[in-house]
């Protein structure tokens, strides 16, 4: 077993030497999808300048008025490297006193350091999607272009999606070492098995990802992707999940084929598609349930199908006719990344 002493000194260690490693990589991306562009558009945000499809953003921008994105209006990329060797070499200072004032020192700045580069981040986006220009050939009063700080968000005819890359994990992690050595020295435990479950906590959050299941449908609020219609029968209806994690509600089957057909979203965009089962009102994975047609079925859009669960005795139904997904969806190859 590691000693509690040696173990918030690998810590800190560990920590500080994670920080230069950020400098060789990105660290924010921001992901445009849009019917024109199914490939998807790119721009990837380093400690010290950016990369992807910048040009093309920016032409795309100027017709909506938003300004020119440019590496020399951002004097951040100069300052970051040396906050971030700076704050590596008290990182390493810290491990080698292993003093518990040293640690939660470095762990306040580091703290407060994200802080202040997030609050940054988000500024500059606020700006840069708030002051348009007016005489701009598209303008829709009231708008705003602002992108995600973290997350999915609709602009227009483009879905925005901004995640930390590789160097934002790494600071993450980074911070939650030096969190870790932190809370050891705060404790004051002399074994490491008391720690254990701790450590395990806090390597758990830093990497759990978003949920890729189904997201909770909110009744009489969302509406149908594709008719538009406010979602009210719990026992029809289907959504699908993108590869964000962004879901897309459907209030009737017919709604979801017709919106597969129309070609609103990519095939390679789709993480999985999720049925209600009819008597549960559960969503259920596309591939695990039985597609019924019976004119006993009232669903919202009158195709008469409602879905329930394969494993269902669908009998007292007497369902007219039955399908499984690719059977009714001819053509269409489902996938489900769980």
């Amino acid at each position: 077993m590691i000693k509690q002493k040696n173990l918030t000194r690998w810590l800190l260690f560990a920590s500080a030497l994670l920080l230069p490693v950020t400098l060789l990589f990105p660290l924010w991306k921001i992901e445009l999808t849009a019917p024109q562009y199914p490939e998807g558009l790119v721009m990837k945000i380093w400690l010290t300048k950016l990369s992807g499809d910048v040009e093309v953003i920016n032409g795309l921008n100027h017709y909506i008025g938003m300004g020119l994105i440019k590496e020399e209006d951002f004097p951040e990329f100069k300052i970051l490297p040396y906050a971030v060797l700076i704050l590596s070499l008290f990182g390493l200072i810290a491990a080698f006193l292993n003093k518990k004032k040293w640690a939660l020192t470095y762990t306040f700045i580091f703290m407060l350091f994200g802080i202040i580069a997030i609050a940054d981040f988000w500024h500059w986006e606020y700006e840069y999607g708030h002051n348009l220009d007016p005489t701009a050939p598209i303008q829709v009063p009231g708008m705003s272009y602002q992108p995600p700080l973290i997350g999915y968000k609709q602009l227009l005819n483009f879905g925005a999606f901004a995640i930390p890359d590789i160097a934002g994990w790494l600071f993450f992690l980074s911070v939650a070492l030096a969190m870790l050595a932190s809370f050891i020295f705060i404790r004051q435990q002399r074994q490491f098995n008391n720690t254990a479950p701790v450590a395990a906590s806090l390597f758990a959050l830093m990497f759990v990802s978003c949920s890729s299941g189904p997201q909770p449908v909110q009744w009489k609020k969302d509406a149908c992707e594709f008719c538009k219609m406010t979602m009210m029968d719990q026992r029809y209806g289907t959504q699908i999940i993108n590869r964000h994690g962004k879901d897309f509600v459907f209030d009737d089957i017919i709604c979801l084929s017709g919106y597969l057909d129309a070609g609103n979203i990519s095939k390679e965009n789709i993480r999985c598609i999720y049925f209600i089962d009819f008597n549960t009102s559960e969503l259920v994975p596309a591939n695990k349930v039985l597609i019924l047609k019976s004119e006993a079925f009232r669903s919202p859009m009158s195709s008469h199908l409602a879905s329930v669960s394969a494993e269902t005795d669908i009998k007292p139904f007497l369902a007219e006719k039955v399908f499984k997904f690719e059977e009714l969806f001819k053509g269409f190859e489902l996938k489900c990344e769980q």
